[in-house]
């Protein structure tokens, strides 16, 4: 465990609370100007209806011609029962936002140099899905009647939308294509996977359990398809523009310019990022530790 008596000048004392305030308010309007920036984009979109449809029956053609299970095999399977349609239901309205809000708080304290990376991965990400919303609205399956697919929201409830698309101010039903559900899904897993692959300060190699968060985009790509609000489609594009957003953002520096022997890098790179998330969480003054993270992130 990392040691909480690090010391610091004299200058330092006074600053380090201020600096965490600060950076903790810089993030907090940066992630909710951007959300709210993104559900913005989104609703320019929603009279497109026609369109939306047209490229509906285009997906759904491009599935059939590619071979791909449909999406009724894995509705069939949530609708043996009304409690399992539920649960699927409620995932997939209560799920989404709180999971990448815990998960990013998780990192901001824990792993701020991840913290960063997982921001700018989850940006471009996103920033890159709504220009794809506005330029190719896209119906959902439960819309569209070649599917057949029951809207399990509507029928079974909770859901997150309108019966009527037109009547939704508040979600924009043709942004189907890409799964932001599935996208976030899946940098969460990759994310904490991350985070957690380098040793302990004390040596003890990181745990194989970490992949089982594979399972939680797993479930989360079962939950969409079969609540019939996503194509199968829809969620490799998403994976796609993940991967490319991965290749963009440069992953943080875990690991020291030479190979030899020494003291692991990763654990080095997990003690000073709890070092510094100690500095923000406590108040306490660590300058090195604060000023990476903070430098990062300008």
């Amino acid at each position: 465990m990392t040691s909480h008596t690090t010391p610091a000048g004299p200058e330092a004392g006074p600053a380090g609370p201020r600096a965490a305030r600060r950076r903790l308010i810089r993030e907090l309007l940066l992630v909710a100007g951007f959300f709210i920036v993104y559900k913005a984009g989104r609703l320019l979109s929603t009279d497109r209806t026609e369109e939306a449809f047209r490229n509906a029956e285009r997906i759904w053609d491009a599935e059939r011609t590619l071979r791909l299970p449909g999406e009724g095999a894995v509705q069939r399977l949530l609708l043996h029962g009304d409690a399992l349609v539920h649960t699927a239901n409620t995932y997939y309205a209560v799920v989404h936002f709180p999971a990448t809000a815990l998960f990013l708080i998780w990192l901001y304290i824990r792993r701020p140099a991840h913290y960063l990376w997982t921001r700018r991965v989850l940006a471009v990400l996103t920033a890159a899905a709504l220009v794809l919303h506005l330029a190719y609205p896209l119906a959902p399956p439960r819309m569209l009647e070649a599917a057949q697919l029951v809207d399990t929201g509507q029928v079974y409830g909770p859901t997150v939308y309108r019966a009527a698309p037109d009547a939704d101010t508040l979600a924009n039903q043709f942004a189907a294509m890409p799964s932001l559900h599935f996208g976030w899904a899946l940098m969460l897993a990759l994310g904490v996977i991350a985070a957690t692959r380098a040793k302990s300060p004390g040596g003890k190699a990181p745990s194989r359990w970490r992949l089982l968060w594979l399972l939680h985009p797993l479930l989360t790509l079962l939950v969409i398809v079969g609540t019939a609000n996503h194509y199968w489609l829809d969620a490799v594009v998403a994976a796609a523009l993940l991967g490319a957003a991965l290749l963009l953002v440069p992953r943080p520096r875990t690991s020291g310019p030479g190979s030899g022997p020494g003291p692991d890098p990763g654990a080095e790179a997990d003690a000073d990022a709890e070092r510094s998330a100690d500095a923000a969480v406590r108040g306490l003054p660590d300058r090195q530790g604060a000023a990476a993270a903070v430098g990062a992130g300008q």
